[in-house]
């Protein structure tokens, strides 16, 4: 028994062994690509012969990319800052309160999420434009902060705290901001992590609107920016490489920092249920 037990679970390490080598051989590739000469980024060989930093040298001393960068990491922090709080607002309120509608609104605030992002961006850009709003970081951060998905999110775990907490929370006299505050966040800080990362990411990764609203170089986002890089005349194979794994840095450790929120924030229900 013990032979034959033993002899799938050898099968599935290595099958595993074999998907994980598969799934890294392209960022192996591209890391030491981004060390390459610019004569060899299209070298098909694994190994790193020349290792050299003209690549990095040029991202960050004759491209945007430091501002880009900037760019990024403050609209993603300020977008995620003021969608955890708007989210986690909302679905207090939503799971919390009693109110005429609320059913309805709440159907409402999910249905928001099958309206595709590019069938706002013509309203979006005509108002912007009307009051001279474009190239401004609020743009990017104040419109979508309060997330349908991070709205549910929250009111799903919301709904799980037992109400008497806040009763007894209302009898001792405090106020319905300071319920929120000292009884609602620090019982939520699992969700809270996981939908930290979520909205990061989408802030991070958001190309299509930073495109549209952001017309001057220096405003771009990482993503737009890079994206400049490959032109009709001008081809920086090797900036784009390296700039893309400094891209992903933030990203990596905003996950390492979360991931334990994340986790236990995903499998809550799991467990409640």
């Amino acid at each position: 028994m013990k032979k034959n037990s033993v002899l799938p679970f050898s099968f599935l390490y290595v099958f595993l062994s074999i998907v994980t080598i598969v799934i890294l051989l392209p960022f192996y590739w591209g890391l030491m690509t981004s060390f390459r000469q610019p004569s060899e980024v299209f070298n098909p060989t694994l190994l790193l012969l020349h290792p050299s930093w003209v690549n990095y040298s040029q991202l960050l001393t004759e491209t945007f990319f430091p501002r880009w960068f900037f760019n990024s990491c403050l609209i993603a922090s300020c977008y995620t800052g003021i969608g955890l709080f708007f989210c986690s607002l909302g679905g207090y309120a939503f799971a919390k309160y009693s109110f005429k509608g609320k059913n309805v609104l709440f159907l409402i605030t999910l249905g928001s999420l099958m309206i595709p992002v590019w069938t706002v961006i013509v309203p979006l850009y005509t108002l912007f434009a009307k009051i001279n709003a474009l190239n401004k970081y609020w743009i990017l951060i104040v419109p979508g902060s309060a997330h349908p998905l991070g709205i549910f999110m929250m009111r799903q775990y919301i709904h799980g705290i037992p109400s008497e907490i806040i009763d007894s929370a209302r009898i001792d006299g405090c106020s319905e901001f300071r319920i929120y505050y000292s009884i609602i966040l620090p019982v939520i800080k699992p969700a809270l992590g996981a939908l930290a990362i979520i909205l990061f990411m989408f802030s991070w990764n958001n190309f299509l609107l930073p495109l549209i609203l952001m017309n001057k170089k220096t405003m771009f986002t990482v993503p737009v920016g890079l994206t400049s890089f490959i032109g009709q005349w001008t081809q920086m194979f090797g900036p784009l490489i390296a700039g893309t794994f400094v891209s992903v840095i933030p990203v990596a450790v905003i996950f390492v920092r979360m991931q334990k929120e994340l986790v236990s924030g995903l499998t809550i229900g799991a467990v409640k249920g």
